[in-house]
């Protein structure tokens, strides 16, 4: 039977099964080297898997589709033309270059981010120049080049071997049949499009069965999911929304009800004879998992542990989004980052915006980072909103020794930094300093030997050990561990320097770096707001009692905490609210914005509850992160769910309408 089917059908569906066993094989190797499946069942392994296929089968079709559609208008004349060849062999080679490209590319993206390659990923090419430094540091590109270079040959070789073997066809075939094979290519081709016996194609979605977001992220294949996930585009303001939900936001940050304005003056009745200067250290890939203070099993941060014994610590701090830029962006603005796809810093639209920081009157202003504040437009965030801002970046150093991709190491940045801290502190001039560090990302350059740190070796912590902190290596347990060196040490400069006694330092985490399941906090890994539980501790001896607060606390209320400690008369316009504040600290929040099975969302953290819903199929839940089981409370508690839902819609709405009407007035 098999011989009476036309050779280019046979063409076309061996194709398609070398497209499938290609996918397949990166599909096991996902599966060895990145999946972290060790806590899964072995039966969601399975379904995942077999999900996995469907997606690889599509896939496969999708990528054969046009040249299969050539090949069935021209039928058997397709072997008889050397300009048929050319083409197929030419987009075969395309074809699988490019999925290999996506493929590697997911391994990379997953390893750092623990999620499968998404539309979000572009925002790295806004900064092409540091990514493919990050890519070159980290990942053997050159040889990796020169491996699609062979692969593409190979491809090549095995393409013309294929159409050479099926270019023989002894007969040709009547209308009627040529017909049938005609539709039947063409349905057999769309089933494996849609590959569903039911109403509903197979969609990225049922991927996302499982409580174990490892074994979700497992079946997902990276390239559909690319391309789906551009259905999540942000969405601009909804006015209407936005005056429903303002009587909630008013009523919980205590604004006007009469009218819409975010507006709220501090005005202090005393202040201090000698303005106390401030410095914010955010810290590079910093969440509480892996620190030893929050019972990380790894003595990995013994110096932050002593300094936040002595410190106002907030245990419950949750940064809004799990990324640099938008850390950066919200802790200056005040506002969080919800943009589905980029970052808000990357909008040219939500730049200009009122904040605190720009408010410190008689003070000097300055932004430290190792790299260039290019990236991802992080000099217009500062400059666009600061008045006087001195930008400290690569160039304008005394000495710089460029380690990686990100500039000057942490050691070098902290020790420029003093420098600078130093010369106003001579001038007895309060200075507001935001230093951004960036040694503990990858690729986690540290030194062989700094003073009196040295890197760990692979015979110094055991496996079982390794495995049990969370980390993933040894490299990214050394470059907290260098962080954390290099934070004493600045702290030991500032001493010496002269300006420690009246400084007030705040320390906090961007996000937290991407960790295995653990015991240690594996609700928070379930519900996927791990990345978003941060330190934040204000280290101020003459300021702040050694105390530590568990009420919830988000990033955009650092500026407006801050402030209020060093006793700077402001307005605040923003979200952000004082933690110190007594009046306020019972309607402390967290609010977060994700992405929860693929689909960007939105939570509130409010003590030990924790309530989320999707943009756009409003899935919502209810949950207590004090027990150890992952179970929605919302039937359970409605009046509940429909008060923390209110918030949420509050914040988000408010949110997005800030972005466009909280701008500087022309002076």
């Amino acid at each position: 039977m098999l011989k009476s089917i036309p050779n280019y059908i046979k063409y076309i569906f061996t194709n398609i099964f070398f497209l499938f066993l290609f996918s397949l094989v990166f599909r096991m190797i996902f599966y060895t080297f990145f999946s972290q499946l060790d806590e899964a069942q072995t039966i969601e392994i399975q379904k995942a898997f077999w999900l996995g296929v469907r997606f690889d089968i599509k896939i496969s079709v999708i990528a054969f589709f046009p040249l299969a559609s050539l090949i069935l208008i021209v039928n058997y004349r397709f072997f008889k033309n050397k300009t048929y060849k050319k083409i197929a062999v030419l987009y075969l080679v395309l074809v699988y270059l490019v999925l290999t490209l996506f493929y590697l590319f997911d391994f990379g993206y997953y390893d750092y981010l623990n999620i499968r390659l998404d539309a979000s990923s572009l925002r790295f090419l806004d900064d092409i120049k540091i990514s493919s430094q990050v890519l070159i540091e980290s990942y053997p590109i050159y040889k990796g080049l020169l491996g699609l270079l062979i692969l593409c040959f190979l491809i090549f070789i095995f393409s013309k071997f294929i159409f050479i073997y099926f270019s023989s066809q002894k007969k040709t075939i009547s209308k009627k049949l040529k017909a049938i094979y005609f539709i039947g290519t063409i349905l057999l081709m769309s089933y494996g499009i849609y590959n569903s016996i039911t109403h509903y194609p197979l969609r990225w979605s049922q991927a996302f069965f499982s409580k174990n977001n490892a074994v979700n992220q497992f079946a997902l294949n990276p390239v559909l999911y690319f391309f789906d996930s551009f259905a999540f585009r942000s969405e601009g303001v909804d006015i209407n929304k936005l005056n429903t939900y303002y009587p909630v936001i008013a009523r919980h940050l205590d604004l006007p009800k009469d009218k819409i304005s975010f507006e709220r003056k501090t005005a202090f009745d005393s202040t201090f004879t000698k303005k106390p200067n401030l410095v914010i250290i955010m810290m590079e890939s910093v969440g509480v998992k892996p620190m030893s203070y929050y019972g990380n099993p790894i003595n990995s941060t013994p110096y932050m542990d002593s300094i936040i014994k002595r410190s106002l610590n907030f245990s419950n701090f949750f940064v809004h989004k799990a990324g640099t830029a938008a850390s950066v962006f919200a802790s200056v603005t005040g506002l969080p980052d919800i943009d589905d796809v980029k970052t808000a810093s990357r909008n040219p639209m939500v730049i200009n915006q009122r904040i605190i920081f720009d408010q410190f009157e008689g003070y000097e202003k300055l932004y430290f980072l190792g790299g260039s504040a290019n990236w991802a437009n992080i000099r217009g965030i500062f400059q666009s909103n600061i008045k006087g801002l001195k930008i400290f970046e690569e160039g304008s150093y005394e000495i710089e020794d460029r380690a990686d991709v990100w500039g000057i190491d942490d050691y070098d940045l902290f020790k420029e930094s003093d420098k600078e801290l130093y010369k106003l502190h001579k001038k007895g001039k309060p200075f507001v300093a935001y230093i951004q560090t960036a040694t503990n990302h990858m690729p986690f350059t540290v030194p062989d030997k700094k003073e009196n740190y040295k890197p760990l070796t692979n015979s110094e912590i055991s496996s079982e050990l390794l495995e049990k902190s969370g980390f993933k290596s040894i490299a990214q347990l050394n470059a907290l561990r260098y962080l954390d060196f290099n934070i004493q040490r600045f702290l030991d400069r500032s001493k010496e320097s002269g300006y420690y006694k009246n400084t007030i330092f705040a320390f906090f985490g961007d996000h937290n770096t991407a960790m295995k399941r653990t015991d240690l906090f594996s609700k928070e890994y379930d519900l996927e707001i791990q990345p978003h539980h941060v330190p934040f501790f204000i280290h101020a001896p003459n300021f702040v009692k050694n105390t530590t607060i568990n009420t919830n606390g988000k990033l955009a209320d650092i500026f407006p905490t801050l402030a209020s400690i060093a006793r700077v008369n402001h307005t605040n316009y923003t979200l952000g609210d004082n933690l110190m504040d007594s009046i306020s600290s019972n309607k402390n929040i967290s609010f977060v914005y994700l992405k929860i099975n693929g689909e960007p969302s939105v939570g509130l953290l409010k003590d030990s509850l924790y309530y989320s819903r999707t943009n756009v199929t409003k899935t919502n839940g209810l949950y207590n992160l004090n027990e150890k089981e992952v179970k929605d409370y919302k039937s359970i508690y409605p009046e509940i769910t429909k008060q923390m839902d209110s918030l949420l819609n509050a914040y988000y709405h408010a949110t997005k309408y800030l972005y466009f009407n909280n701008k500087k007035l022309v002076e």
